[in-house]
């Protein structure tokens, strides 16, 4: 049985993203409406309320993430005014001694109590909207990346964790540059946002509501042919959670369909390891395999972008598993091995990593917006353009199935549907 609750009316126009803290207890919003909602729970009730919110940005905010605590209550924004920012919460008694120069937020929590976030540093780099920013595992030190609709991925590194002031660009690179294997052209399938790019940055706007519901009730069919490259494009990034392979980042950007497994090195340019690719020939380049593969021929539909793509902690597995969301409505799961260590490096001097897909689901039937592992890795949820979020979960003989899924309107049917599927799943 699936638990579920519902908040109203988080925020005034669109939510766009949802980011838990380290120990669950915190979660922080982000919306069309620019501004950055962090809710609290009260253990005792189990219900969430509002502890902070404060406008964040001159234009919609796509994403938040959290820092590990070890460097303390740290929130860094992307937003499509280009720019990332580096919030931090200090105490009430702490927020009265801020240094100059520094903007901050304060509000009244619901209970009375009330808190502050400092903005500490604004990186504006980008050269397009920000899509997607995500903290480093702590092991790496306080790090980021983002990626934005220039296509660069960019890594930044905290210099001064005191004061969050000062945060330097280690890496740039443009994710379509970097090495890939060959693959027939291919053209772009429109299918737009709620964040579609052709509306201002002025503030949260009514058409984009609008455009939204519209979407939602149309259908993958027939929405063939070129459109606005932000609109049909998807740009997402995820860390490896693991220590021992490094800085290893997927990356996703534009309307290419593919995730670039890339190497973040301090001693040379940054490399690809592998690209994931679902099309046959991506397949059979991914496995090594070139026989299949004729060089401008082939049957494989457009490729649609990816929009959404999260690593899995390993908890001792020998290989990884890489989940990514797509505009096509597919959910795949990867199975990513690398290299062994009697084969670190081939002729060319990288590392023979291999792919394979391990699941396909397209039970969302629209643009998949989000997928997240739990702690364990073993159950992935998505959320998809169909108002629901659907688990995912592997049997004992490695078959990954559905495990249940959950809507804002579930009717009875679909609640015994639901009950059934988590039965099956166990």
């Amino acid at each position: 049985m699936i638990q579920t609750g519902l908040i109203q009316n988080v925020h005034d126009d669109l939510l766009t993203d949802v980011s838990y803290d380290f120990y669950g207890l915190h979660f922080a919003t982000c919306s069309l409406d620019q501004k950055i909602k962090i809710w609290s729970l009260d253990e005792s009730t189990g219900i969430w309320s509002v502890e902070d919110e404060w406008k964040a940005h001159d234009a919609a905010i796509s994403k938040v993430s959290w820092a590990h605590p070890e460097f303390g209550t740290i929130l860094a924004s992307a937003s499509f005014d280009r720019t990332v920012k580096i919030w931090e919460q200090m105490t009430y008694t702490a927020a009265t001694e801020l240094q100059p120069n520094t903007s901050s937020a304060t509000q009244q929590a619901s209970g009375g109590s009330s808190s502050r976030w400092s903005e500490r540093a604004a990186l504006v780099d980008a050269r397009g909207t920000v899509r997607a920013v995500e903290f480093a595992p702590h092991h790496f030190g306080l790090k980021l990346a983002t990626i934005s609709t220039d296509n660069h991925l960019r890594i930044y590194e905290c210099l001064e964790q005191s004061s969050l002031a000062t945060w330097q660009l280690s890496e740039e690179v443009d994710v379509t540059s970097l090495p890939v294997a060959s693959r027939p052209s291919s053209h772009s399938v429109a299918f737009g946002t709620p964040t579609h790019t052709n509306a201002t940055l002025d503030g949260a706007s009514a058409s984009l509501v609008a455009q939204a519901l519209q979407q939602s009730q149309g259908s993958l069919q027939g929405r063939g042919g070129l459109g606005n490259r932000e609109a049909d494009g998807g740009w997402c990034i995820s860390w490896c959670k693991e220590r021992y392979w490094g800085e290893v980042i997927a990356a996703g950007s534009g309307t290419s369909g593919t995730i670039k497994i890339v190497q973040i090195s301090p001693s040379r340019r940054p490399t690809t390891l592998l690209t994931l690719d679902p099309s046959p020939t991506g397949k059979l380049l991914a496995e090594g395999n070139t026989a299949g593969a004729v060089p401008g021929e082939s049957d494989a539909p457009a490729p649609y972008a990816v929009t959404t793509v999260a690593w899995a902690p390993s908890c001792g597995r020998s290989y990884h598993l890489i989940a990514t969301g797509s505009r096509d409505g597919h959910v795949r799961i990867w199975k990513v091995k690398p290299a062994e260590e009697n084969d670190m490096e081939d002729d060319s001097g990288g590392s023979k990593w291999t792919a394979s897909v391990a699941a396909d689901f397209d039970n969302h039937r629209s643009a998949v917006g989000r997928v997240e592992w739990n702690i364990t890795g073993t159950v992935l949820s998505s959320a998809g353009n169909d108002g629901r979020v659907r688990l995912w979960k592997a049997s004992i003989g490695g078959v990954w199935r559905s495990a249940g899924s959950i809507g804002v309107e579930q009717t009875e049917d679909e609640d015994a549907s639901m009950d059934e599927n988590a039965a099956a799943a166990d």
